[in-house]
């Protein structure tokens, strides 16, 4: 999905568009008119022409329409003498003037359709050295710009006296994209759009898969490193002639998209500021740097590092955790002024609540973090753990140890606190790290990952830890599967869903967090009252918040069921019911159980008993964090073993699911996933595992000179092992 690019507001105050549509697009394979993109690009100019804008159209196509009607032509005048004999190629020129009258006819029928008079320009190259003509053309314009007619372009192939106007430098212009270029340039445009088969310009021809889109391009940058392919056989300009174009208006103040036409509303994306296509624009090489990496290079250098960090003494990675604590208290003030500019733009962009509240870094945030970030320090070192020893033969022996996955990629929203607590994990874990957070975050994100990479030492290097600004790369990443080696996508369900359907990578994680608290006829009630309230009330935007309250069907008539809604109400706690309890307790009824709201709202309903709720749970459910509430041990032990939950807790808020409440130190997420890892995932989810296997020269000889004795070996305390020479 495209996305706002800031780069691209200037979009905003556009009000006179060229928009040139190429060869490929208005024709399809065949030489006939492609009737259903062409008409789709029309009810887009159409549309723009009614809202106010200045559209000015310049169309190729005419001569591959003109060849198709004259060869039909030629077939329909020759004998079968005719046909055995070989066949002359068409008169270039011949097929442009026919194709002009047919091409003109396609524009005003359909343009006559949605209400547009349109009017044909024919215009030669020699045109231009004529000063009256070129003040004339902009009078002309303008007057049809003031009635609403979209004037139509084309170079006039038919009486050109160039044999070849693309190949002549002495030109001014030398095809319909230069033609487009030099009227945006004459006619003052403020935006002129090049459509064209392919979605922009890549880094090598687009149908090579290590090619990658240029969102930007950067001129000093890309104009010795792009690759094309073979030109349109359609069309005579193709991708070097619509670049070279592009430069030439940009450099002369007008900014210049390539996109797709056979995008439905990629004329529409462009306008609304969205990144679709690539830009070129006289500041761009302002914007970022000439120096750029592909998404391949950021998890390739992150890797690198990982290696670097791996390779380090357990001192020296315990003392990189510490610095990075260090260095945000440090920089409280700025991380905080960052982050506030953040919340005040969620806010007047007018974002859910529960969106800004995750957003929000309180006061204290900061020593929080450092102090988990110090908990984790502190930590036994993960890495190289001898989980089992064994002796495989006589003096052969095998060590299966823990070790770092690799290379992580983390999607988060919202949360600027989940950078720093999965940075620290990665770096205790010995793994590179990629990280995506939500653009509602941007200030916060940036702030905080250099504040971190700038703790971390140059003989591992910034690159450990890379920050991905744009969605736009998130797709590039997703296939990486070769590099990357674990996704943990921390967000919505939607999220969530949409990378799991668009990788090979390996998931973790949670889609949702509907978190039930099962109230049973045996509680105490001032236990319940303080569980209910802190589960909901104590964060309601958290992923452990509960969005659900079952109650056990005779407290509805002793008053402890009332006694719950007030708790809840009497703090603003907005209520719904299921069809049970909607009744009883005169609350609107929730359109759907499964639901999250991560805000002072939740579902109430009633069940027969533990057994109902343990089935309710199964059912509507996201298998995250469940608790029960009782005094009957008997009762708790049937919830604590039958709810298929990553957590089930007895007597306690499902606020306590949390990496650090757990001892973890922080968590990366949480993961409802049987595979794995599940539940709160700290440094042990981050880790694999790997065979060490210690010899004397042996060898399998098809297994004939070994004598297996496949005995465990006791496995000694890291100091020990050091103090042996292990």
């Amino acid at each position: 999905m495209a996305e706002t690019d800031r780069s691209r507001a200037f979009t905003k105050n556009v009000k006179r568009i060229v928009v040139k549509v190429g060869t490929a697009v208005v024709t399809g394979k065949d030489g006939r008119l492609a009737l259903g993109r062409l008409g789709a690009i029309c009810e887009q100019l159409a549309e723009l022409n009614s809202d106010g804008f200045e559209v000015i159209l310049v169309s190729s196509g005419a001569v591959g329409l003109g060849r198709q009607r004259l060869r039909y032509r030629q077939l329909v005048n020759s004998s079968f003498a005719d046909l055995q004999k070989p066949q002359t190629e068409l008169d270039g020129k011949a097929c442009a003037a026919v194709g002009q009258s047919s091409l003109m006819a396609y524009y005003e029928t359909m343009f006559d359709q949605m209400d547009v008079t349109v009017a044909q320009m024919l215009v030669t190259d020699k045109d231009f050295r004529d000063k009256d003509f070129r003040k004339q053309l902009s009078e002309t314009v303008k007057a049809m710009m003031k009635m609403r007619v979209i004037p139509v372009f084309n170079e006039n192939d038919a009486i050109s006296t160039r044999k070849a106007p693309y190949k002549d430098s002495t030109g001014i212009f030398w095809d319909n994209d230069s033609l487009a270029a030099l009227l945006s340039l004459e006619l003052k445009a403020d935006l002129l759009i090049l459509l064209s088969d392919v979605e922009g310009l890549y880094t090598g021809p687009p149908s090579d898969p290590n090619s990658t889109l240029i969102h930007t391009y950067i001129k000093e940058k890309h104009q010795e490193e792009i690759t094309f392919g073979e030109k349109s056989k359609l069309g005579r300009g193709g991708m070097t002639a619509k670049v070279k174009a592009a430069v030439s208006a940009a450099y002369g103040g007008i900014p210049v998209i390539i996109t797709s036409g056979f995008a439905a509303d990629n004329i529409s994306k462009v306008l609304n500021g969205l990144r679709v296509g690539t830009l070129f624009h006289e500041d761009a090489h302002l914007w970022a740097p000439v120096v750029d990496t592909t998404s391949r290079d950021m998890a390739v250098a992150a890797r690198e590092s990982s290696r670097k960090l791996q390779s380090l003494s357990s001192e020296d990675r315990k003392n990189i955790l510490l610095d990075i604590a260090n260095a945000l208290e440090a920089n409280e003030k700025i991380i905080k002024a960052e982050n506030d500019l953040d919340v005040a733009a969620a806010k007047e962009a007018g974002y859910e609540e529960s969106l800004v509240a995750r957003l929000v870094m309180k006061h204290g945030k900061i020593s929080s973090l450092a102090a988990s970030i110090r908990q984790l320090a502190e930590m036994e070192d993960p890495i190289g753990r001898v989980l089992a020893k064994t002796e495989i033969a006589d003096g052969l022996i095998l060590e299966k140890t823990s070790s770092p996955l690799g290379v992580l990629l983390i999607v988060f929203e919202s949360r600027p606190d989940a950078l720093v607590q999965i940075a620290s994990l990665a770096i205790r874990s010995g793994n590179g790290l990629l990280l995506k957070g939500g653009k509602e975050a941007r200030r916060s994100n940036v702030i905080l990952h250099k504040v971190i990479t700038d703790a971390i030492p140059k003989t591992v290097g910034g690159k450990l830890i890379g920050l991905v600004t744009s969605r736009e790369e998130i797709p590039d990443l997703l296939k990486l599967d070769d590099v990357i080696d674990l996704v943990i996508p921390r967000g919505s369900n939607k999220l969530v869903s949409q990378i799991k359907n668009s990788t090979k990578i390996p998931v973790l994680g949670h889609a949702d967090g509907i978190c039930h608290v099962y109230v049973d006829k045996s509680c105490n009630l001032d236990m319940a009252k303080r569980v209910v309230s802190d589960a909901k009330l104590d964060y309601p935007a958290a992923c452990n918040a509960m969005e659900t309250l079952l109650v056990h069907k005779d407290l509805e008539n002793n008053g402890v069921l009332n006694e719950l809604i007030y708790a809840l109400q009497a703090n603003g706690v907005t209520l719904y019911g299921g069809p049970r309890a909607s009744g009883k307790l005169n609350i609107p009824e929730t359109q759907s159980f499964h639901h999250e709201y991560s805000s002072k709202a939740c579902t109430v309903e009633i069940v027969e008993d533990v057994h109902g709720a343990i089935d309710h749970i199964h059912n509507h459910g996201s298998a995250h964090t469940d608790c029960i509430v009782t005094e009957d041990n008997e009762v708790a032990e049937i919830f604590l073993r039958q709810v298929d939950s990553a957590a089930v807790f007895h007597n306690a808020s499902t606020r306590f699911c949390d990496g650090f409440r757990f001892g973890l130190g922080a968590e990366v997420g949480i993961s409802t996933s049987r595979i794995h890892a599940r539940g709160p995932v700290g440094v042990e989810g981050l880790l694999t595992t790997r065979w060490i296997m210690r010899g004397k020269g042996q060898i399998v000889e098809a297994d004939k000179g070994v004598a297996y004795t496949h005995k465990d070996l006791p496995l000694l305390k890291r100091t020990e092992g050091v103090e042996n020479g292990f």
